[in-house]
């Protein structure tokens, strides 16, 4: 009755709304190619898919955006290593999330397109197209028509990673009856913390499909950076600071992540505030939507600060030379821009930036690593924060606000483990950066203890796989390469 009724709205829905779903669909082709335009709203239909389709029984990965699709990386890389017989098929539903998975899988998963619309008609296509032996849905995005399609087909889905935040709690406590039916189809759900396998079961959750793995965010490998590498990365992004030893210049590199509205004025006036003390302080700030970079960049010019965006770079031919090792990507500056609005000094040299606005996908995760102390955003406004691990896998101090709501378990380890600070507003933020500024000491050892925080807590990836396995049944069932754990 329950999913009778879920369709039935659906149609209704998309009949009251077809006009303006129309006016989105002119409008979306409008924006780009007609072809490619076309294509695209196909794509959201469940009309269009890539034009061959993987081999039947593969593994189907699910995630919503950036940050659930940053999760997955190392779930792919693992499943990819234990099941190399299976075709791995990804998809992601916001367009933020298509591009990071496009570029970040390219060259190792032939088949990445976004997720179409639930509805039932648009769902029996997509699940015809993958033909799956498993469907892996990473974290959250829970729809009620393609898990019931799946689940029809006899294909078991798994919650891995999962978290129910505070507000998502509330929303599923007003509604048990109907989110316990969301849950039904679902084969497992492996959940971050204790605290999120209770927040399932308290709204009735069946006991023996909720179980606590752990984080998988803390199994992705991420190559630590040295001295010659950092410099480069430092020189490569304008972040040089006139005069004083490299290694020097490096030190005053504050890297702000995943920012939102409401945040980037604090975070300017701050260091404004700073630079009164340390003229060669450096600030990085990305913002979590890149398409408000230039704004962002235009309040910072407005601060009397000298702002750049990452793609008005003109520096030809910058490749980083340093350390090689694994999982470390290069640097790859995008093609320069006709007029660089970098400063120059009277003889034509290039001058340093004071801030540099990222308004690139991909490389947050790496830049992290040039700070010697880092904020993460989202979390001095309500949005309920973002990943902590990145600067901290890093081992750099992490700072983030009150509102992380969405990594209770992660931010109160790490603050127990004194890797990370928390701060309330923008004047606490200057006493916390000021701090790591002056006390060296103080700053490495929050920054050895965050890296210790992150390598302790690994070892989730191995246990959700084991479950994925378990749920794909015995080896001989599923053909040849199945390697053991």
């Amino acid at each position: 009755m329950g999913m009778f009724l879920y369709h039935f709205l659906w149609t209704l829905a998309m009949v009251f709304l077809a006009p303006v779903f129309g006016l989105f669909c002119i409008g979306s082709i409008a924006r780009r190619h007609r072809s490619d335009g076309v294509a695209r709203v196909a794509e959201r239909l469940g009309c269009c898919f890539p034009d061959t389709p993987p081999t039947k029984g593969g593994i189907w990965v699910h995630a919503l955006s950036v940050g659930e699709v940053i999760s997955a990386l190392p779930l792919v890389d693992r499943l990819s290593e234990v099941f190399p017989g299976k075709e791995i098929v990804f998809t992601a539903t916001a367009a933020a999330g298509l591009a990071m998975a496009r570029q970040k899988l390219d060259g190792r998963i032939r088949i990445v397109f976004p997720m179409p619309v639930d509805a039932w008609w648009c769902v029996r296509r997509v699940v015809n197209f993958v033909n799956p032996s498993v469907f892996i849905l990473v974290e959250t995005d829970i729809w009620p028509a393609l898990q019931t399609c799946l689940s029809r087909r006899g294909i078991r889905s798994i919650l891995v990673n999962g978290r129910v935040s505070p507000r998502t709690f509330r929303s599923y406590q007003k509604a048990a009856f109907l989110v316990r039916k969301l849950f039904e189809p679902l084969y497992l759900c492996l959940m971050q913390s204790d605290l999120d396998r209770d927040r399932l079961l308290k709204i009735g959750v069946e006991k023996d499909k909720v179980l606590t793995v752990g984080n998988i965010k803390f199994d992705r490998e991420v190559a630590p950076m040295g001295d010659e590498e950092r410099q480069e990365w430092i020189e490569a992004l304008g972040l040089e600071a006139a005069g004083g030893p490299a290694e020097k210049r490096s030190h005053y590199v504050w890297v702000a992540g995943s920012t939102h509205p409401g945040e980037e004025e604090i975070l300017l006036d701050v260091f404004k505030r700073l630079r009164l003390s340390y003229p060669l302080f450096r600030l990085v700030l990305a913002p979590r939507d890149t398409t408000r970079s230039g704004d962002i960049a235009t309040i910072a010019r407005e601060r009397g600060l000298r702002a750049v965006l990452r793609t008005q770079i003109a520096k030809e031919g910058v490749e980083c030379k340093g350390e090689r090792a694994k999982g470390r990507a290069h640097i790859q500056l995008p093609a320069p821009s006709s007029q660089s609005t970098l400063p120059h000094s009277p003889s034509g040299k290039r001058n340093s930036c004071d801030v540099l606005v990222l308004d690139t996908m991909g490389e947050l995760g790496r830049i992290y690593g040039l700070g010697r102390v880092c904020f993460v955003g989202g979390s001095l406004v309500p949005i309920g924060g973002h990943n902590l691990l990145e600067p901290a896998s890093f081992g750099i101090p992490v700072i983030f606000g009150p509102h992380t709501h969405n990594f209770v378990s992660m931010a109160m380890a790490l603050l127990e483990a004194e890797g990370g600070r928390r701060v309330q507003n923008g004047d606490d933020l200057y006493a916390a950066l000021k701090d790591f500024l002056e006390d060296d000491h103080m700053r490495r050892r929050a920054g050895e203890n965050a890296r210790a925080f992150v390598e302790s807590n690994r070892g989730a990836l191995e246990r959700v796989v084991r479950h994925i396995k378990g749920c794909m049944g015995e080896c001989s069932a599923w053909g040849t390469g199945l390697r053991d754990l």
